[in-house]
């Protein structure tokens, strides 16, 4: 296909720096496909040229030709300083999602360096999950890693949110707030973290539009009223400014007025509870000079002109952000009497501020333009930070909320009374910043000093505080810190000390649960046998104490472990269903035997086996559909339907137990019919954990009948639920979606009957 081909045939608009490309990758047709990878201007060209054959017949909800979303977002790569590879993946970015391309056919016609980037950014949507949340955890889990490879990914999809954002408006209203909370939300702390101020502040200037539509075009009418007299000022503060400098001997590259994007502007009302008229620090004058020394010669002169605001000033070149962002800011009382913001920075400096990690392509020094980033650089800590989540944390919703919690928008900096710089999350305690140093040095700790004054524990740290943390080899972490510490990072370490603390009594646990089931001859040499170690690799365990102690904590089931032996000793494939274990003593398990078989009959009765007869399900062991049921004969009250394996079936005669099961026909009509099970959770006792449980249950539609939470100073907390469940199924994926969260450290079933 030729770009004449395309342009003529077709109402998309082409750039002119794309018909360049075309018309090299036009020029080189005839030369091998290695030396046509290698050429910046074809691969450009040849990409867009393949995602224009892929995507035809394509249109977006506006009615444009779907082409036009990857024009767009190569564009945009374009202008930030990409390399031909980012640029070729802005074209491609959608085709594996979108289209029956694969990855390696990526890979084989442009390269492994533009296969990274594609994949990268590459959703997740031909796999099924449980829900929204999860699903958006995994896409974040695959793109956080794909940047850990390649920094780049991140620039790529920021490109692509960024045009979907402007294009929102032809989205339903529900897509809209979706994709705008999640831009607010995980996106634009992104673009911040990576110093892209100009795609940040756009991203939060639309999401802000259709999140807040109302508050949005109220401050968008009072900004654009106000324009004039505010340009005026500032005007009048440049002239003096630019004749100060002059005098000074300064070279000025640039004084320009900023004015505040419009979400910043709704942040500081809400923040200081103020009206719009209130605000008057509406815009910035920003200075641009050649050198560090300049910039706090210039700062010198600004003072002498305008009066200064105590408590205004930030020095961000001698303490520079994460992002790497610097500059000089400080707050003097303007002309008309009202506060003027003025930012003081070099080229350089203004470069990376504007497009962050991208300047490192954009303004090079050398000519490597392929030059790769890697999170290795200090700079990049808050990844790897997130990194470090990715097998920790399994609970989507937790996942999400560290996501949130280590994106958040300023840090605050504290010093080691050396003089190292640690930055923490806001709000951060002393117990925050000792994790910080150290996994060790958080376990051990016993005591602070903030500044020189022994402080607690809990102390919120502020900018510029100097920390000493003592420690004794005997100290531990206390439950109660996870009332008070901000970070995820010392909130995850807390309930992993305290989860490895409880490992001998959760391998003990695991011991007995195990034991009961197979019996105490022979068992110990079971344990050691080659037949259980392949059990416990099968269950995803490194040795068959770890599985013990995960079978003891609840993170694995009795029933997967049993069936897992079963898969072993009788060399078989993993079963698809669960096979009841029964003891082959127990006076159930005879009856089972000996009984004829059930089969399902059309009935009303959610039971076959008891058709024409009163029944009714026990409370003592509260069976479920999908579990092995019994009946017993009992006086005066009909039939009593249990578990198999039921305590209270123990001394029943083998005469009044009559073979049941479950009716498949009523089970699988549709018609929604719930029972009621009663679960016990021990979780750490901190605050909100009740109300993350409940929020994971109402997730999945299930209704809670009752809730019990019994405390006790020192000691996890027990939360006693009623729930309505409809069949065993249901109750499995409830208690692996419960174990998932970090806090969880046991759940269990209460009834007559060993789990």
């Amino acid at each position: 296909m030729s770009s004449i081909a395309i342009s003529s045939s077709t109402d998309l608009a082409i750039p002119e720096w794309l018909k360049k490309c075309l018309k090299e990758s036009s020029a080189n047709s005839s030369v091998t496909e290695e030396d046509r990878r290698h050429n910046d201007l074809a691969l450009i060209g040849r990409a867009f040229e393949f995602a224009y054959q892929l995507h035809q017949g394509q249109y977006r909800k506006s009615g444009e030709l779907y082409i036009s979303h990857p024009v767009a977002v190569a564009g945009l790569l374009r202008d930030l300083g990409g390399s031909p590879a980012m640029i070729a993946a802005g074209f491609l970015h959608d085709v594996v999602e979108d289209t029956e391309v694969t990855s390696e056919e990526i890979e084989e016609r442009f390269g492994p360096e533009v296969r990274l980037l594609v994949e990268g950014v590459t959703k997740l949507s031909k796999i099924n999950f449980n829900s929204k949340t999860e699903s958006q955890a995994e896409n974040f889990r695959r793109m956080f890693l794909a940047m850990a490879q390649d920094i780049r990914v991140i620039v790529v999809k920021l490109a692509d949110r960024l045009h979907n954002m402007r294009t929102l408006q032809y989205m339903s209203e529900s897509s809209r707030r979706r994709s705008a909370q999640e831009t607010r939300d995980i996106f634009a702390p992104l673009a911040n973290r990576l110093g892209i101020w100009r795609i940040k502040w756009e991203l939060e200037d639309l999401a802000f539009k259709y999140l807040e539509p109302e508050a949005f075009r109220e401050i968008q009418h009072h900004v654009s009223e106000k324009r004039t007299a505010r340009e005026e000022k500032l005007t009048k503060a440049t002239k003096i400014l630019q004749e100060r400098l002059r005098q000074a001997g300064i070279h000025c590259q640039d004084i320009s007025g900023r004015p505040k994007h419009l979400y910043s502007i709704y942040q500081k009302m809400q923040r200081q509870q103020k009206e719009f008229n209130e605000i008057y620090d509406l815009a910035a004058l920003r200075i641009i000079v050649q050198t560090n020394e300049e910039c706090y010669r210039a700062l010198a002169i600004v003072h002498d002109a305008f009066r200064p605001i105590p408590g205004r000033f930030k020095d961000y070149i001698g303490l520079p952000k994460p992002n790497r962002y610097q500059s000089l800011h400080t707050g003097v009382i303007g002309l008309t009497g009202r506060p003027l913001e003025i930012q003081i920075r070099t080229i350089e400096m203004h470069h990376i501020a504007e497009y962050g990690i991208a300047a490192h392509w954009k303004y090079k020094e050398t000519g490597g333009s392929n030059s790769q980033l890697t999170t290795t650089d200090e700079k990049f800590t808050w990844l790897r930070q997130l990194l470090e989540w990715q097998s920790d944390l399994k609970d989507a919703q937790e996942y999400l909320d560290s996501v949130k919690d280590n994106l958040f928008e300023d840090d605050v900096y504290v010093f080691t009374p050396k003089g190292d710089v640690v930055p923490l999350s806001p709000g951060a305690t002393t117990v925050d910043f000792a994790y910080r140093i150290h996994t060790e040095v958080g376990n051990h700790c016993t005591g602070a000093r903030v500044n020189g004054r022994m402080v607690s524990l809990s102390t919120r740290l502020q900018n510029g505080d100097i920390v000493e943390i003592m420690t004794q080899k005997t100290g531990h972490p206390s439950l109660d810190w996870l009332n008070f510490v901000r970070t995820s990072a010392a909130k995850y370490r807390i309930k992993q000390w305290y989860k490895r603390s409880r490992r001998e009594e959760n391998v003990a646990r695991g011991r007995e649960l195990l034991e009961k089931e197979l019996g105490k001859t022979g068992f110990e040499s079971l344990l050691k046998s080659e037949a259980m170690q392949t059990v416990t690799e099968k269950c995803n365990y490194h040795s068959v104490e770890d599985l013990l102690a995960g079978l003891g904590y609840g993170e694995v089931t009795l029933n997967l472990v049993l069936n897992r032996w079963r898969e072993v000793a009788k060399g078989q494939q993993p079963a698809t269903t669960a096979i009841p274990f029964l003891p082959k003593d127990s006076i159930t398990a005879k009856a089972l035997r000996e009984a004829p078989p059930v089969t399902s009959r059309a009935t009303d009765s959610p039971i076959v086996g008891v058709e024409g007869l009163v029944y009714h399900i026990v409370g003592c062991c509260s069976p479920i559909p999908g579990e092995p049921i019994i009946g017993v004969v009992t006086r005066g009250r009909g039939i009593s339907i249990h578990r198999q394996g039921c305590h209270n079936l123990e001394n029943v005669e083998y005469e009044r137990l009559v073979p049941v099961s479950w009716n498949s026909t009523i089970e699988n009509s549709g018609r929604p019919h719930t029972y009621p099970v009663d679960v016990q959770i021990e979780a750490l006792d901190r605050v909100g954990v009740l109300k993350d449980i409940l929020s994971r249950l109402s997730d999945q539609g299930i209704n809670v009948r009752h809730a019990q939470v019994k405390t006790a100073i020192g000691q996890p907390a027990l939360i006693d639920l009623g729930i309505d469940i409809r069949d065993r199924s249901q109750l499995e994926q409830v208690f692996i979606q419960i174990k998932k969260m970090s806090d969880i450290l046991n759940i269990r079933r209460l009834g007559q009957i060993d789990e």
